[in-house]
């Protein structure tokens, strides 16, 4: 079976964690190369973290640094959802400098994807920076690349403003360029990720499955992306899942804006459903997620991340 090539662009980030993980170990799927750019937290914590989880599952795959901070804006950070670190509630092993390469994480990109024989699908789980000035510094890869499925945004509210998802809302500009640069994008947003929750009962079940479902327990027990007790919102799971089991998302094309100007809307994705705004459709976008069917295919996804 021929793997699908994926780049993961990514902020661990504890539900980072999760879904890197789901990657890894999928059978469908092929890293071929991650990027860091700050998010969640700073770019040396979540670079710091990625070291440290990809020799926790026992996997080498090449990490290159990115973008500091946002294109023009100010760095914000979800430390109180993830924790100072990131990843609070585990003590991980050291990190594996020796993945580090010495290029930028936009370089590295433009390499891997330039170097490759098919196309590879950008998975971005994390602010758009990276992406947008790979495109902008290296327009000749778009042909390399097959898709960006990426989380982000919102059909609805968002969770770092009235209107505005966190990672859109770190760097809008970034996500401007992205959404307009005419090639193929999946967004799975907020909508599905309030969905696709893990419950107390859930969270029992992988503290037993695997020493990396018992490392997921304890990050879990840390993390502020909803409750503990309520159910955890898994919002980078939802894209690695759309590449792995598509069939569970409702997905609506359409044409997605970004607010760059707003005053009170800055960072909001303006998801066209009706055709108000008379654009061409630029993306796909996850509107409903089937709950059971997520729940299901996340347990039998952890169940395989043996190592």
């Amino acid at each position: 079976m021929n793997k699908r090539k994926i780049i993961i662009d990514t902020d661990p980030g504890i539900d980072d964690a999760v879904a890197i993980a789901i990657a890894l170990f999928s059978e469908e799927l092929d890293v071929q190369l991650f990027t860091t750019v700050a998010g969640n937290v700073s770019i040396e914590k979540v670079t710091k973290n990625l070291l440290k989880l990809l020799p926790f599952y026992g996997k080498k795959v090449p990490v290159a640094v990115g973008a500091s901070r946002p294109l023009i804006r100010e760095a914000i950070d979800a430390s109180g959802v993830h924790g100072k670190t990131g990843m609070d509630g585990y003590d991980f092993p050291e990190e594996d400098h020796s993945l580090l390469l010495e290029e930028t994480a936009v370089q590295a990109m433009a390499r891997v994807l330039k170097e490759s024989p098919e196309k590879i699908t950008l998975v971005p789980i994390g602010p758009l920076t990276n992406i947008a000035i790979l495109l902008r510094e290296y327009p000749e890869v778009a042909d390399k690349i097959d898709e960006i499925v990426l989380m982000g945004g919102s059909v609805g509210r968002g969770n770092a403003g009235v209107y505005s998802e966190f990672n859109i809302k770190v760097d809008p500009e970034a996500a401007k360029i992205v959404f307009e640069s005419g090639l193929p994008i999946v967004m799975c947003g907020l909508d599905v990720g309030l969905k696709a929750l893990v419950y107390p009962e859930d969270s029992e079940i992988i503290k037993d499955m695997n020493p990396v479902g018992n490392m997921f327990y304890s990050l879990f027990k840390a993390y502020r992306g909803g409750s503990f007790k309520t159910g955890l919102k898994m919002y980078d799971s939802c894209a690695v899942a759309y590449l792995l089991k598509p069939e569970m998302f409702e997905v609506e094309e359409t044409f997605v804006g970004i607010e760059t100007q707003g005053t009170y809307t800055s960072g909001a994705t303006v998801v066209d459903l009706k055709g108000y705004c008379n654009q061409p459709a630029n993306a796909k976008v996850t509107v409903d997620v089937d709950a059971d069917v997520f729940k299901e295919w996340f347990l039998d996804a952890i169940s395989k991340c043996n190592i």
